[in-house]
């Protein structure tokens, strides 16, 4: 493939997204997301199992003056264009792209921007999402309103001719709160068709939400994640349904480098395949510690629970709760002992792992965000977010339970099974 197109195509591979069926002129049921996970076609020569790595970084072409379907890894590698392909089929999009990481994939979508440029993003935002959007108001000449999402009027008051992207998350990280992203999308499609409405959907992962099924033009994912599920590899996945949208996003990930690597491209295609017992393991653990938590006393932030509330509109999109919820205290310092009195859940950012992480947001993943914007953001200083892996559910909250008891957060009867 030549490192000048902005496209990629090819005959040895299935069309993009991957058939539903391998029985050609058969059943045209859909196969349940569950299986088309793991059933991927390769074109393997000796039929391998698992879809082979082509660790090379250039291919040998068979003339000075034609090129073949692959030159150069940068551009195009045939791991990545499977994995790709695997993605689109499971996240419902015509094309996506695999890129170096969660942070690459929003630089790329940031790259769509252009001097003058108005973004309308949440008040409550990944912390590296937050720290690309300050760089851009200060150095790109790009105007970013924060706004409360979950509040539809606070999106589209902001909505001018200037308006060229609308970024959504939800659930949000770390305060999970929840936006209707259909009425959103539909409304933004109906004053300014041109702007981009692009959703990060790290939080649900292609098996709990499928925001372009909404009319979104972009969702990307930290593959890092849930995708991976195991914290061993690096990886941003971007899926669009239009051709012309995704050329521009190729050209950008084209020019810059920041395809995925083969052998990590592999790594993820092992990940994803895992995803869907991992992740139901994760939302069912997540579900205990926070009906344990709440009833314990605290305040609680988890769709799973009713009381969240927006829980009834999350499950107008969504077909799960994730595994990632907060928790508070009312105290900065009796969180801290909590979150090192732990054993089981380590103390580290990110999510969407087997095992279970702790983490105080304000001190850690979004300590990035100044003090007086968290403050005026309603961001608790003393919020815990568990990011809840497939461990024993039991063992998870009498860890937890052990640490909250010793910091003199709660009492041991909190925590005895009602």
């Amino acid at each position: 493939m030549s490192s000048e197109s902005t496209n990629i195509t090819t005959e040895a591979f299935p069309p993009s997204p991957a058939p539903s069926t391998p029985r050609p002129g058969g059943s045209t049921k859909k196969y349940k997301i569950e299986t088309e996970i793991v059933y991927t076609e390769s074109p393997d020569q000796y039929r391998s199992s698992s879809v082979p790595i082509y660790q090379t970084a250039t291919f040998k072409q068979a003339s000075g003056t034609e090129m073949g379907e692959y030159d150069y890894t940068r551009s195009g590698n045939p791991t990545r264009t499977h994995l790709e392909r695997h993605l689109a089929k499971i996240m419902n999009a015509n094309r996506v792209m695999a890129v170096a990481s969660g942070m690459s994939a929003m630089d790329v979508i940031a790259r769509l921007l252009r001097p003058g440029d108005e973004v309308i993003a949440g008040d409550d935002l990944y912390g590296g999402t937050n720290r690309l959007l300050k760089y851009l108001a200060t150095n790109g000449d790009i105007v970013v309103h924060h706004v409360d999402t979950t509040v539809v009027e606070r999106v589209t008051e902001k909505l001018t001719d200037k308006t060229a992207l609308v970024l959504l998350e939800s659930p949000t990280n770390p305060l999970i709160k929840i936006c209707d992203i259909p009425t959103i999308t539909k409304l933004v499609k109906e004053k300014r068709p041109q702007t981009i409405v692009a959703v990060d959907n790290t939080m649900m992962s292609p098996l709990a939400m499928s925001p372009l099924e909404f009319g979104v033009d972009i969702v990307y994912e930290s593959a890092t994640k849930f995708l991976s599920g195991h914290h061993d590899l690096m990886a941003g996945v971007i899926a669009v349904n239009d051709e012309e949208l995704g050329n521009r996003l190729f050209f950008t990930i084209n020019a810059t480098g920041c395809g995925l690597a083969p052998f990590d491209c592999w790594l993820l295609m092992r990940g994803i395949k895992t995803l869907a017992i991992r992740f139901e393991k994760a939302q069912s653990n997540a579900q205990y510690v926070a009906e344990r938590l709440e009833a314990a006393g605290f305040k609680v932030r988890f769709p799973g629970l009713k009381s969240h509330p927006q829980y009834d509109l999350h499950w107008t999109m969504a077909t799960g709760a994730g595994a990632v919820l907060s928790f508070e205290t009312g105290d900065v310092e009796i969180s801290e002992k909590i979150v090192e009195g732990a054993r089981l859940w380590g103390i580290s950012v990110s999510f969407g792992c087997v095992n279970s992480l702790i983490s105080m947001p304000c001190k850690m993943s979004h300590a990035s965000i100044d003090p007086e914007v968290r403050k005026a953001r309603a961001l608790p200083e003393d919020l815990i977010r568990l990011c809840v892996g497939i461990e024993d559910a039991e063992d998870l909250v009498d860890d937890l339970a052990h640490a909250i008891v010793q910091a003199g957060a709660a009492k041991p009867e909190a925590f005895e099974k009602k």
